[in-house]
């Protein structure tokens, strides 16, 4: 992931000197009540979840503690598959996590990287609820907590860098909410306090300055915990010092892809590129920053921070904007051909910022754009059994091999399937996207109900008004377009029932108890006194959408899945990497069709397969008409930019052509050039 330049991440930080000492000082937070080691490692009883209440901005949804949702059905799968691909075996062979890593103790990889795999690793491991995957994460989880430093620092005693420190409060926040960890919120503290009274003299600094808005998630995770005040004074601190990414936005200069040494020269050198117009335009610090304006707005209660995110992604799209729901950046913004890529890091953090910021704007949109990228962009980054994974993923990807171009800065690995393609920290980071998903299906109401924000199989055990409820929700969706739900409260309550709408579909029905129900756009609410074995009932109506996006080219959605000409696909062992391999895929079959605007679709269903996004068993099929097109052609693996005007070739005619749901198809067509 970095910028070619002498500040290398690989050896970032190596060497710093520790922090002075923290001054002696006393602290009493509000804290829950302990438990046991023995009994946060076998759960906790639910949890009711936590709004921010007064200073703090009210928000309408609030996230359900971790723990709360149980994926079923195809999500289940996909989490299975997860885990016994590299997120379960990456510890085994991998030693950037292995036996020797800085988090548990060794003299290995002490910044990132460990944090980066238990950010996924300890959420993926509680949903499935596994032993094996239980004990893999405890290896760190318990070095972490029972080795923090005298002057209130955690962690490797190598660094004292701020930013993957931001990373490990992500995962002890979840940690504690899966377990009750006592630990958890007294280490935390601790190092709060420590952190406000060194930052002045040790400011934050590059990844730590550009991502500062990831510790404001957990500074206000603890304070809802513990009303500690000096927490409010150190989110102030942090906004101080961070970048400030709401401005950047508002006069969005990066409308073109990415010249990097144009800003270098700009920039006056290489590190000086690095230390600022390098990490502004690097995707995954565009990514995590579009939850900083929405997370701030809870401290500063501006309806305009709180409102910012819509505007940057505006941006991003407008400039950057991808079929698949994603901007490109590869590794920084690359502009909107769909041959340029994206870097799974990317993926993953653009998906839980929206998560977040869901919650705290009520925009039903953000879901929309939520589950794009979840059902497409996610897995077509993955290869179905999860062993490998790309750095890169390209919307037009028609070879997956050695070459240089088109990245604006990656190597020419970056778009191969791997191990650790490029670069490692894809490798460690990806784990979060499934099992953050899952975790965040469904809401508490700020009117104190439930809210479901994205639709999956799953079922959801929580408290409302006092009252215990669980909500069984069954779907094949984004394979189908129909939900059921079933609410099987304790006793029977009264509470409201928000039900997100996807603004593409424009004829929603809804029933409960057969019963039908007036469908509003964004959020639907059910306000009813619910009794066990109330249904709900959802249908969806998905059309086929043509949507026109670089120089004119045609990609097809219907609802949340976006589809692609799949091309043949030969895999070639570039290298062992222990029980995984390094791929580079070669095109079996021509790809360079174009299509007319007014083209018919015809839609077809499928059994939805053990393997849900596998193209070889697609759940859905799309079938167009096309015809070649000679003169586009690809140049050094790459699709060369979708023509503007494409005239097609003179000796064949019109033909059937079948798409398939994008991920399922790991060399693919998605942007069509229009014919004639």
């Amino acid at each position: 992931m970095p910028p070619p330049s002498s500040m290398s991440r690989r050896l970032f930080l190596q060497g710093m000197a520790l922090a002075g000492a923290m001054s002696a000082m006393t602290f009493r937070p509000r804290l829950a009540a302990a438990a046991s080691t023995a009994e946060t490692r076998a759960g906790r009883p639910q949890q009711a979840p936590l709004f921010p209440s007064a200073p703090l901005m009210r928000q309408p949804f609030a996230p359900l503690p971790a723990g709360s949702i149980k994926a079923s059905g195809w999500l289940l799968r996909q989490l299975q598959i997860q885990a016994k691909g590299l997120s379960g075996h990456l510890d085994e062979f991998w030693p950037i996590v292995g036996p020797d890593s800085g988090w548990s103790g060794g003299s290995g990889e002490s910044w990132e990287d460990g944090p980066y795999f238990l950010d996924g690793l300890v959420p993926l491991a509680w949903q499935l609820d596994s032993p094996e995957l239980k004990a893999k994460a405890m290896r760190f989880m318990d070095w972490t907590l029972d080795h923090p430093w005298e002057n209130g620092m955690f962690g490797p005693r190598s660094n004292d860098d701020w930013w993957p420190r931001m990373v490990m409060l992500k995962v002890l926040t979840q940690y504690h909410e899966l377990t009750g960890d006592h630990r958890v919120i007294l280490l935390m503290t601790r190092y709060f306090h420590y952190q406000l009274q060194a930052l002045p003299g040790r400011p934050l600094r590059d990844w730590g300055r550009m991502r500062w808005q990831d510790q404001l998630v957990s500074i206000l995770w603890l304070y809802q915990r513990t009303n500690d005040a000096a927490l409010l004074e150190l989110a102030r601190l942090l906004k101080r010092q961070g970048y400030d990414w709401q401005s950047m936005f508002a006069r969005f200069p990066f409308t073109q892809k990415t010249d990097a040494d144009a800003l270098r020269k700009q920039a006056g050198g290489s590190d000086a590129f690095m230390q600022d117009l390098g990490l502004q335009v690097h995707g995954v610090n565009v990514a995590q920053a579009l939850k900083a304006s929405p997370v701030w707005s809870v401290v500063s209660g501006s309806a305009a921070d709180r409102d910012a995110v819509r505007h940057q992604l505006q941006m991003l799209d407008t400039y950057h904007g991808l079929p698949n729901g994603m901007f490109s950046a590869d590794e920084h913004l690359a502009g909107r051909s769909p041959s340029q890529g994206t870097e799974l890091c990317t993926v993953v953090e653009t998906m839980y910022s929206l998560e977040v910021a869901l919650a705290i704007t009520g925009d039903a949109a953000l879901g929309d754009r939520l589950e794009r990228i979840a059902f497409n962009a996610l897995p077509g980054a993955l290869t179905d059994d999860m062993w490998a994974h790309q750095y890169n993923q390209q919307p037009n990807q028609v070879e997956c091999s050695l070459h240089r171009q088109p990245w604006t800065t990656d190597g020419p690995e970056s778009n191969l399937f791997g191990l650790e393609p490029n670069f490692r920290c894809c490798t460690a980071n990806f784990h979060q996207g499934w099992p953050k998903f899952a975790n965040s299906l469904w809401m508490a109401t700020a009117e104190q109900g439930l809210a479901a924000m994205s639709y999956a199989p799953c079922t959801v055990t929580t408290v409302v008004r006092s009252v215990p409820v669980i909500i069984e929700q069954v779907s094949d969706y984004p394979f189908r377009q129909s939900v059921s739900m079933t609410i099987r409260p304790h006793h029977a309550i009264t509470f409201p029932l928000q039900l997100r709408i996807p603004g593409w579909s424009k004829g929603t029905r809804i029933a409960v108890n057969g019963m039908p129900v007036e469908v509003t756009a964004g959020f639907t609410t059910i306000e009813r006194r619910w009794e066990a074995g109330d249904t709900v009932e959802m249908v969806f109506t998905a059309e086929v959408k043509i949507e026109s996006g670089y120089n004119g080219a045609l990609s097809f959605s219907r609802g949340s899945l976006v589809y692609a000409l799949p091309i043949n696909e030969n895999w070639v062992i570039w290298r062992k990497r222990g029980p995984t391999n390094d791929w580079q895929v070669y095109p079996g079959s021509r790809w360079n069709i174009g299509i007319k605007p007014d083209t018919s679709v015809d839609v077809s269903e499928h059994a939805v397969g053990e393997i849900p996004f596998a193209g070889a068993s697609a759940a859905v099929r799309l079938t167009v008409r096309g015809r070649y097109v000679p003169a586009w052609k690809a140049s050094e693996g790459v699709a060369e930019p979708v023509p503007a005007a494409a005239e097609p070739s003179a000796d064949e005619g019109e033909q059937s052509i079948i798409l398939v749901p994008y991920a399922g198809a790991k060399l693919r067509i998605t942007a069509f050039p229009i014919l004639g």
